[in-house]
């Protein structure tokens, strides 16, 4: 499970960074920068071991909020074209924050059983 967790997170590193390069055209993308960024730099220090179970507990918590917040009033998908362009835009943002949040569970859950199991 270490070997998996570690590419896992490796791979999360990397996603989070060409994530948050990607929101270079979005009107708000200041924003998703930071909140990809610090996803990115979390996963790194979970990578290289050094992740306090505070960090992805309260990101989780975050990003779950920020999915809540960003829902669209009405679910149209996520594909352009699809319907309404701003349902679309919000979907794919909570869409995005959730998978922050699961990845930040993941991590919070792989820090307390390393410490419950001091490995």
């Amino acid at each position: 499970m270490r070997l998996f967790s570690k590419i896992f997170s490796g791979v999360f590193t990397i996603l989070f960074v060409w994530a948050a390069l990607v929101q270079y055209n979005d009107p708000d993308a200041f924003m998703w920068y930071i909140i990809y960024g610090i996803a990115a730099v979390a996963s790194f220090l979970f990578f290289l071991g050094k992740l306090n179970l505070l960090i992805p507990v309260v990101l989780a918590f975050a990003y779950l909020i920020g999915a809540w917040i960003f829902w669209p009033d009405h679910f149209e998908g996520v594909s352009i074209g699809g319907g309404n362009i701003d349902n679309i835009e919000h979907a794919r943002e909570s869409l995005g924050l959730l998978i922050n949040a699961l990845v930040m569970l993941f991590y919070a859950w792989r820090v307390k059983v390393v410490r419950a199991l001091n490995i």
